[in-house]
């Protein structure tokens, strides 16, 4: 049972954590990168079912993130259902084909050649689970009043990022996509005014073959300032 107590009016529990030796930690930190090295995005992805109690702890794990003022600023909608699948795909398509004819620059092409993305997306039908999260800019209070919520952006990216990992953790791959521009999200989903897209994510199993860019990734040295 955790000790409580009120701080200036408002509750508090106490915290404490395991403590690993300095080997122990020290290994723990290498198997935790060098496994977290091993997660690719993917967009060859297997119609394998996957268990819903999965997607439920792992949008659990996400929403264990931090967040400014504790508002917790974002919705998880998680798509099964076929028929809106395939809408999202077309969406996602028509202005996907827009932006790679007309609204990318000739460098943004160059720096996705290496990785031979395309306007066609059929992983967002293939895989089982597309979990789209909006950002809350505000709530509303039982009066109708807005209710500000602080760091939003930044919230749900730290959220996403947990996300990301706890669907490696449980052995499933995924896809950042981000069709541009991606109101027709909230249109085709339904969600309130407050509500606005932050990412779209394919969830799944790895299709029997399936083939990611062989991309090295940036050094300890060039990604590290040391004082």
């Amino acid at each position: 049972m955790k000790e409580q107590r009120m701080i200036n009016g408002h509750p508090f529990i106490s915290y404490s954590k395991e403590t690993y030796t300095e080997s122990e930690t020290l290994q723990r930190s290498s198997d935790f990168y060098e496994w977290m090295n091993k997660r690719r995005s993917i967009r060859e992805f297997s119609d394998q079912p996957v268990p819903l109690t999965v997607i439920q702890n792992i949008l659990l794990s996400a929403s264990t993130a931090p967040s400014g003022a504790h508002k917790q600023p974002w919705t998880f909608c998680v798509v099964s259902n076929p028929s809106i699948k395939t809408a999202i795909r077309q969406a996602a398509e028509a202005e996907e084909k827009e932006s790679y004819e007309n609204r990318m620059s000739e460098e943004w092409l160059e720096d996705l050649a290496p990785l031979q993305t395309d306007w066609q997306k059929s992983f967002l039908e293939t895989a089982p689970y597309l979990i789209v999260v909006f950002r809350r800019s505000y709530e509303f209070t039982d009066t109708g009043k807005k209710k500000q919520n602080y760091y939003v952006t930044e919230s749900c990216g730290i959220a996403c990022g947990m996300l990301l990992t706890a669907i490696h953790h449980a052995g499933l791959a995924a896809l950042t996509h981000t069709p541009s521009p991606m109101n027709f999200l909230v249109q085709l989903l339904n969600r309130p005014e407050n509500e606005k897209p932050f990412l779209l994510i394919p969830v799944g199993y790895p299709a029997k073959e399936c083939w990611v860019p062989d991309l090295k990734r940036k050094s300890l040295e060039e990604i590290t300032v040391w004082y």
